[in-house]
């Protein structure tokens, strides 16, 4: 059966439609955006350095957020363009990739503050600085709960391995992964509702108990928790980026599938991962003469939602 060059190609549209996630970010965006003009305003009005200086911290925190967002932005733009041979999705696991790196500094910058704090004591202007981290809490808590919604709702898009779309209606359970840019910057606003939970205990502590130390032991427990986030994040987001999959289920799945006859072999397997929840592989196997076709091959992996785009390199035995 021969088909057309017309029939043979197809759109690679693996990429996840996360309008709900942006309009979040920007919701985040927003709410950060006036708490830091607010604070940095009042702050420089009223003489509190406190004030400003949090304001700042907020302005940080906005460009980790902003991060997020214009990775799904440029994923979204370049959906279409067939430069990217795989679609676009790898741009917001760079995106994620990025904010995880950011989430690291602000964890390492905590950590030598907080010794500098035990090395070199200052005093503490308890009534603002309880006031910037109640303030910097209620934000960061309305920031966890616009973004904790249930992420499923964003739609995926796949094609067929025959190349025609369609949407997948129930992913299979070991298919569901995170959208780790939106992960990322959910890490974020957890790390400041940490922080800021952490530095009202260390503060109440420090005014009515007297102990001084418990301030700078909270930042080094906020340090320490915020960067085995990170080193997670990094771990996930980075074996994305270098396409580590070899030990993932889905090569073991497909092997399995590919030599159920007991005949044939596979040579060389590649798999790797395209969108949230899709995969590309390329397989080279050798079979029995005259036992089995290049689509005998390919209707194996059919149960296999995952598999997305599959390439057969077939060598043949007597």
């Amino acid at each position: 059966m021969h088909r057309s060059h017309t029939e043979l190609r197809h759109e690679h549209l693996y990429s996840v439609d996360h309008t709900r996630s942006e309009r979040k970010i920007v919701a985040v965006v927003g709410l950060t955006a006036l708490t830091m003009a607010t604070e940095i305003v009042a702050g420089t009005l009223f003489g509190s350095m406190a004030l400003v200086a949090d304001g700042w911290h907020m302005g940080t925190h906005m460009l980790a957020l902003g991060v997020t967002l214009v990775a799904y932005t440029l994923a979204r733009r370049f959906m279409r363009d067939t430069r990217f041979a795989f679609g676009t999705w790898k741009i917001e696991i760079l995106g994620g990739y990025t904010s995880a790196l950011l989430l690291g500094v602000v964890g390492i910058s905590m950590c030598f503050a907080s010794i500098q704090r035990i090395i070199r004591p200052i005093p503490i202007h308890y009534d603002q600085a309880l006031l910037v981290a109640v303030i910097g809490l209620i934000v960061n808590i309305a920031s966890v709960l616009i973004l904790g919604g249930n992420s499923s709702e964003d739609r995926r898009r796949r094609p067929h391995i025959n190349g025609h779309n369609t949407s997948l209606p129930h992913p299979h359970p070991h298919a569901a992964r995170h959208d780790l840019n939106l992960r990322a910057a959910y890490l974020h606003v957890v790390t400041d509702a940490l922080t800021s939970i952490l530095a009202i205990a260390a503060l109440i502590a420090a005014k009515y108990l007297a102990w001084n130390l418990f301030d700078p032991a909270a930042g080094i427990v906020g340090a320490a928790l915020i960067l085995r986030w990170t080193t997670g994040l990094l771990k996930n987001t980075g074996a994305i980026l270098l396409d580590r999959e070899e030990s993932s289920p889905m090569v073991g799945a497909v092997r399995e599938r590919i030599e159920s006859d007991g005949v044939s072999r596979i040579g060389d397997l590649h798999v790797w991962r395209i969108a949230q929840h899709s995969y590309a592989c390329i397989i080279a196997l050798v079979t029995k003469k005259d036992g089995f076709t290049i689509a005998d091959f390919k209707e194996r992996l059919k149960d296999l939602d995952e598999i997305v785009h599959v390439s057969v390199e077939l060598h043949y035995f007597s």
